[in-house]
């Protein structure tokens, strides 16, 4: 594949006419097909192999090994015997050289990381390389130091690990998510087998080659590659002690139900549908970019996304015509291209959710404003999108859309403010705009939403947990909370799964 493979052409505003500036794909050297990554080593699986395809031209990058029950057992097996003979037996400070080596080589390989990223998920480069890859390199670091001070994170006396883990990752933030998964289950003490998305597998598999650059003990980290079945054999095997997913509500809830009563901890981190507050004394310049942020980056492909924006009745029109207006200067095109600010829709399916649940918003009522945009003529695309005059039942503003759409609702005081934005079935996150301390305070408290921003949204550090509440799932991510659900403390123990996957 060249440059100009990936090279779309997409007409902007005169006023903000660019050079193209795509990032050359010379940089990745990829194989033609990609196997499992077992026990140390790509190997060919055992069910039918698949394509994964950029979003934005629809043309092949590789295929991908599908993993099948007895690849599953396989690479759970080599997990289990990596944990008993080496992983489990080395002290947290050799742990935590491993983790400091793979952070820095995923440092080294920043920019091919970053380019696999967006050719692969469709998000626009300077988001994988600023943002998604930076972090993941942070969230390694992070959890390298925590590695020899488990007996000092507050968890209880002489917290131990639990085992193998089995992880199931989301197709948004493959990389990142990959690396929140992975990067505290190993400074614990456990072993991992994880699944990215079927859409996303490119830059999991680029990681197993770091680890093999990093050494890595063969067995500690397994990726098995393949669909629903395939995650399904995963969370559901009988030697595995902890299950992390992150996706969907409907199929987090299948999870809880399929292992509920094994012993298994889990850790569920599932959807949002956000709520972005801003009040008459917010700053509306810093507003409206949060607001952007919320909800356009990375297409709107974010769990804890900004979807509803709650508007003091008083600012509604100014905050929305701004809006517009800082919307028709967004540039569409090529993920690659270093001037895109929207990029690919990730699959054809979620295309067609995307443009369901905004035609049942324009039949209930509400008034649709889309972003001119010259799409490209292959590839999935959807211009960003506002709904105003949009009631609180309506299903633009209760389900998850998770692509460029916005809801804007109104309120008149901070306790309807409040009731509005605690009116979903979701409790994932929210936003808080004012120029007042004691307010957001105030308004923070009464919120039922796992993460608050205030003044901002959309930021990410390794040291702060992140999870919701309600159908938002359960369980932390990141910072000292991220380790607790990978641990258990001999002074806490209940029943549960031993390290040999028995009661």
């Amino acid at each position: 594949m060249t440059e100009n493979d990936t090279a779309l052409s997409v007409k902007a505003p005169s006023f903000l006419d660019y050079a193209p500036a795509p990032e050359s794909t010379s940089i990745l050297h990829l194989k033609k097909h990609y196997g499992l990554f077992i026990d140390g080593e790509f190997v060919d699986g055992r069910g039918d192999s698949f394509t994964t395809i950029s979003p934005a031209t629809e043309k092949a990058i590789a295929s991908i090994s599908n993993a099948n029950n007895a690849d599953v057992d396989a690479a759970v097996a080599a997990a289990r015997k990596a944990y008993d003979r080496t992983w489990s037996k080395l002290s947290g400070a050799d742990r935590g050289k491993y983790l400091f080596r793979i952070a820095r080589l995923v440092q080294e390989r920043a920019r091919e990381l970053a380019v696999a990223e967006s050719l692969d998920n469709g998000k626009p480069i300077k988001e994988s390389r600023d943002v998604d890859v930076p972090l993941v390199a942070a969230w390694f670091f992070y959890y390298a130091g925590w590695a020899d001070k488990l007996d000092y994170a507050g968890l209880g006396p002489n917290p131990q690990s639990l085992g193998v883990a089995a992880q199931v990752i989301p197709w948004n933030f493959p990389l990142l998510m990959l690396a929140w998964k992975i990067a505290p289950a190993l400074a614990a003490g456990n072993t991992v087998v994880i699944k990215p998305a079927e859409t996303t597998p490119l830059s999991a598999m680029i990681f197993a080659e770091i680890l093999q650059q990093a050494g890595l003990p063969n067995g500690v980290v397994n990726i098995v590659t393949g669909a629903g079945d395939t995650g399904h054999a995963l969370v559901n095997h009988p030697d595995v002690n902890k299950v992390a997913f992150t996706g969907s509500t409907g199929v987090g809830r299948a999870i809880a139900k399929s292992i509920a009563g094994t012993g298994k901890k889990v850790t569920l981190e599932l959807g949002g549908k956000a709520a972005n507050i801003v009040f008459d004394d917010a700053p509306i310049d810093q507003a409206i970019e949060g607001i952007v942020d919320g909800i356009f980056f990375n297409q709107g492909h974010v769990c804890c996304a900004g979807s509803r924006l709650l508007v003091q009745e008083n600012i509604h029109d100014e905050v929305v015509d701004r809006l517009k207006a800082r919307l028709s200067t967004l540039r569409m095109g090529d993920p690659l291209d270093k001037n895109t600010d929207i990029g690919a829709i990730n699959s054809k399916a979620q295309l067609e959710r995307i443009h369901e649940l905004s035609n049942i918003g324009e039949a209930e009522g509400a008034e649709r404003w889309t972003a001119k945009c010259d799409m490209p003529q292959t590839g999935f695309w959807f211009a960003p999108t506002i709904f105003t005059n949009v009631s609180t039942s309506s299903r633009i503003a209760r389900e998850e859309v998770f692509g460029p759409v916005l809801s804007v609702l109104t309120f008149r005081t901070p306790a309807e403010a409040v009731a509005k934005a605690n009116n979903t079935p979701y409790g994932l996150s929210a936003g808080i705009w004012s120029d007042k301390g004691s307010r957001i305070l105030a308004v923070a408290d009464k919120l039922r939403a796992g993460v608050i921003w205030a003044n901002t949204f959309n930021r990410f550090d390794p040291a702060s947990p992140f999870g919701g509440y309600k159908e938002s799932g359960y369980g932390r991510e990141g910072g000292r909370h991220g380790l607790a659900s990978y641990l258990e403390s001999s002074g806490w123990a209940t029943p549960a799964v031993t390290k040999g996957g028995k009661k």
